[in-house]
């Protein structure tokens, strides 16, 4: 069953008034005549999971100062990916950097293969410049996987810290 849920409604469903910053509240999907709702409860309105409900669960509102990071734009990935490509000490971070290219449709898995020393190749291409790459599968350890993702965050994620 595939349906839409509509943002937070910010207000309380049984009292109306506007949920504060940093408040926490409830949320609930109910299910009425085919239509799918989002009903908000402030922590006082919540008497418990509605009868029609198909989920619930417990939220905080959130505040102005926890805005959201914004990735930087596909042409600074594809940068920073291209850039990439001649280090071998960072053959992780880029095949990491494919892997965010690819879930953001910036490219495209074509197929994968093999190379000479038995080693998985993803072969990617990227329509905005009809470029064709090869990207070894490099998984990361633990340890580098939190260090990629602090080098990255830093580098592509517009206000973070």
């Amino acid at each position: 069953m595939d349906f839409e849920v509509q943002r937070c409604t910010r207000h309380c469903a049984t009292s109306g008034r506007e949920l504060a910053e940093g408040e926490e509240f409830f949320s609930a999907i109910v299910a009425e005549g085919g239509q799918v709702q989002r009903l908000d409860y402030a922590i006082e309105g919540w008497q418990g999971a509605p009868p029609a409900a198909i989920a619930w669960w417990k939220s905080k509102m959130p505040t102005r100062e926890a805005r959201k990071s914004q990735l930087a734009p596909s042409e600074v990935l594809l940068e920073l990916f291209a850039s990439l490509a001649d280090a071998a000490d960072k053959a992780d971070m880029r095949y990491v950097m494919a892997l965010l290219l690819v879930r953001r449709r910036i490219l495209r898995l074509e197929e994968t293969e093999n190379d000479a020393d038995g080693q998985e190749v993803l072969v990617l291409y990227c329509p905005r410049d009809e470029s064709t790459h090869r990207v070894r599968s490099v998984m990361p350890d633990e340890q580098r996987t939190i260090e990629i993702q602090n080098e990255l965050t830093a580098l592509l994620f517009a206000g973070a810290a």
